[in-house]
């Protein structure tokens, strides 16, 4: 079995992953680079005569940096199977809606999807796959992939210590690939919800918490004890997310649940609410949060930024000119984490995606037999 890096592993967005095991070839997420313009680095490193040759495309969640390149993989010679959850199946072309062009979305609209269960396993050729919950957002799932006695564990995006989503644990693996979103960061996940809720303590009149629609906005509305916005547009999204039960640590839906119940509906042009603002998408670069950021760029409304924010975006145009402050939401694994995730896992060597190779480099003295060196268009043996 051999691993081919496409995108994400020496640096940050269009996570794409291929795995081949006698002559099966499949892809392992196909995510787009919003810090890039529209071009090449955009999209995942590869050609379309390798497109050409792949049987099956796995998207592990439904944001853009996993999925959004889908529709540009068809335009490009892919003609195999997609696999993903429901839930990823039903909140994937609102994110092929803001980050592909029109003609991609149309390709990814009018393809079938084979729905994936957590826990229910399935195999692509020689390839045998266990997937389950990853605790990152509802539909989004780990995998695991064993073929000729060896085996890969690809986390795609995690959460172990989520206060809203359930994660499953992984099983063992000869190579594994963390999720090193957070690169060094040690910070615990309470300290960091803390470090919100004082915040949001301090800015009474209110303010704009700009944030993914799956996964950031069910975990801050979680966290919000106080008064919260949203725009309507996210209302049925927000509330397909909670009803799905599965996903959610016990008792967490009855408390979304009527916390959304509670949420002010808020939309462009209206005075911005006395309230925490929760609107997608958490850069600014499309969604209601395009608009918001902008309205409260002008008005001098407070601005909290919570997740990535790549150079060029609303988000850190505002951040740069001191209108918004960043403090990061616990939404991937801190270090300690991904070293207990990898320790567990008792894998031989271990790869890092989403992160840049400066990053990468400083996580090899707490993960053993982290490997440091490899980047878009590398091979490796599992």
């Amino acid at each position: 079995m051999k691993l081919t890096i496409h995108g994400g592993v020496g640096e940050k967005g269009r996570t794409c992953l291929a795995v081949s095991e006698e002559g099966t070839r499949l892809l392992l997420d196909v995510g787009v680079d919003t810090s890039a313009p529209l071009g090449p680095c955009y999209y995942p490193a590869i050609t379309p005569a390798e497109l050409a040759l792949v049987d099956a495309i796995i998207v592990t969640h439904a944001h853009e940096d996993h999925v959004a390149a889908l529709g540009w993989c068809f335009a490009n010679g892919f003609a195999g199977r997609i696999l993903m959850t429901a839930e990823t199946a039903a909140d994937a072309d609102a994110t092929l809606a803001a980050y592909a062009t029109p003609p991609e979305r149309a390709l990814a609209q009018a393809a079938p999807v084979e729905i994936i269960v957590p826990g229910r396993d399935f195999a692509v050729g020689p390839l045998a796959i266990r997937t389950g919950r990853s605790g990152h957002v509802v539909g989004g799932v780990w995998c695991h992939l064993t073929a000729g006695g060896r085996s890969l564990g690809y986390c795609g995006d995690v959460v172990p210590e989520s206060t809203a989503f359930a994660m499953d644990p992984m099983p063992p693996c000869d190579l594994l690939l963390v999720d090193a979103s957070y690169g060094a960061d040690e910070v615990p996940a309470a300290a960091r919800s803390a470090a919100i809720m004082d915040w949001l303590g301090r800015h009474p009149q209110g303010a704009v918490l700009p944030a993914p629609l799956s996964g950031r906005s069910i975990e801050l509305l979680g966290l919000i004890d106080g008064p919260v916005a949203i725009h309507p547009s996210m209302r049925e999204a927000l509330a397909r997310q909670i009803a799905a039960r599965d996903w959610l640590k016990p008792g967490m839906a009855g408390m979304l649940s009527a916390r959304l119940a509670d949420a002010t509906l808020w939309e462009e042009r209206q005075k911005l609410p006395p309230a925490a603002l929760i609107c997608d998408d958490g850069m600014g670069l499309a969604g209601p949060s395009k608009a918001t950021l902008a309205q409260a760029g002008r008005e001098g409304h407070p601005v909290l930024l919570t997740g990535h924010v790549p150079k060029g975006s609303p988000a850190h145009a505002l951040h740069a000119a001191g209108k918004a402050d960043w403090l990061r939401f616990p939404t991937h694994p801190t270090l300690p984490e991904n070293a207990a995730i990898a320790a567990a896992s008792g894998a031989g060597r271990v790869l890092a995606h989403s992160c840049d190779a400066v990053t990468l480099r400083s996580l090899a003295n707490d993960i053993p037999n982290l490997v440091t060196d490899l980047r878009p268009g590398d091979t490796i043996e599992v």
